[in-house]
């Protein structure tokens, strides 16, 4: 690929056009059972972090005006639980490139009540199809490490934020007990896509999902990242050792 731009493919170098295009495939290849591979390969844990993570943007209760954009949305999982948490003025766009991953989340959506609002929209995070200072808070979950170009990202979500609005990220991150990594590297490697193959017949998704785990920037990394990107009282808090980070700022 020489004299062109490159992206990380998991460990591979892919043409920055081809990365987003795989991405795609990986995901619309496991949509339909996206939500049970993540119970298997996390023994349940992610339903704890999202819900911590709903603590920590504690959405505003009763009838008042609240707009919330929820990236790379999917299947509807953090965003519902907004919607079960918010009052009634809630209004939750969920937003996802792949729209086998929101044909998911609209199955999910028919099947339960809110007293809240939502929308779906296809579109890709580093190019928002919103105006800008349109929404109170952003939230992106297990998403902003599969985009090409992470900064662009970051630029969009600032965007489309209200002044005073919260940007908050739930994403794997950087184990920090050494003797945990090594047990986590060899759960991931050789566990996680066996299960891949067991319950959607191809693992290979899913060591791409395991390779960008480690490709992804540190806590400090991601944090001076969210900064450059212009937000303010930037900071991150590690859930399980470092398996997970959340990561939040404010547009000033």
């Amino acid at each position: 690929m020489e004299n062109q731009q490159t992206a990380p493919f998991g460990f591979k170098q892919v043409s920055e056009g081809e990365k987003q295009g795989m991405v795609n495939e990986v995901f619309s290849a496991v949509a339909s059972r996206y939500d049970q591979m993540n119970d298997l390969m996390s023994g349940g844990l992610h339903r704890l972090w999202k819900d911590d993570f709903i603590t920590r943007l504690n959405p505003p209760r009763g009838d008042q005006p609240y707009k919330h954009l929820d990236v790379a949305g999917g299947t509807g999982d953090i965003a519902f639980r907004i919607l079960n948490t918010a009052g009634s003025g809630c209004h939750v766009t969920i937003a996802d490139i792949n729209p086998e991953m929101l044909k998911e989340g609209r199955k999910r959506a028919e099947a339960q009540r809110f007293e809240g609002e939502y929308d779906f929209a296809v579109t890709n995070a580093e190019k928002l199809a919103f105006p800008d200072q349109h929404f109170d808070a952003y939230t992106i979950a297990f998403g902003i490490r599969n985009v090409t170009h992470i900064d662009q990202a970051l630029k969009e979500a600032w965007r489309v934020l209200k002044p005073g609005g919260r940007f908050m990220c739930l994403e794997f991150s950087h184990v920090d007990i050494p003797a945990l990594e090594a047990l986590y590297d060899a759960y991931s490697y050789t566990v996680v896509p066996a299960i891949g193959k067991v319950v959607t017949g191809d693992g290979q998704p899913y060591r791409y999902l395991v390779e960008s785990i480690r490709t992804f920037p540190n806590q400090q990394n991601f944090a001076n990242m969210i900064t450059k990107a212009g937000f303010s009282q930037v900071k991150y808090t590690s859930l399980s050792a470092g398996v997970v980070a959340i990561h939040s700022g404010w547009r000033t």
